[in-house]
């Protein structure tokens, strides 16, 4: 189910969103969100390349907290353009935390090891 749902989210939502909010231009809409998902290409810089329980939040370059904070900036740059690429980067973000989530439900363990564990205990929750 979880397999499900993570690649729905990344594959149906992003139509939906396309079509509801660029309903003239949505399939290019639609196509440039899905090419947001070329930030999973930092997962090639990860050894072992994948790793079932692995949150990618805070793990990969291009999903470090810093990267997360300019993704959500970028939603309010001037450019529509940019502003697209920025809802595809957010929505993916979105999409893997709810799968780090998802795996921490059943993995303490990946939970503890997760840098979002490490954010946590930094913030002090």
């Amino acid at each position: 189910m979880q397999f499900l749902v993570h690649y729905s989210l990344h594959f149906i939502f992003p139509a939906i969103v396309a079509y509801s909010f660029f309903r003239k231009n949505w399939v290019k809409v639609y196509l440039i969100l899905l090419s947001t998902m070329l930030i999973d290409l930092d997962h090639l810089l990860a050894n072992p390349i994948f790793e079932a329980d692995r949150c990618s939040i805070g793990f990969h370059p291009l999903h470090s907290f810093f990267a997360i904070v300019l993704y959500v900036l970028l939603l309010f740059y001037p450019k529509k353009i940019i502003k697209i690429i920025a809802l595809g980067l957010v929505l993916h973000i979105f999409t893997d935390l709810l799968d780090c989530f998802w795996t921490f439900s059943h993995c303490h363990d990946c939970f503890m090891a997760s840098k979002i564990h490490d954010l946590f205990s930094f913030l002090n929750f």
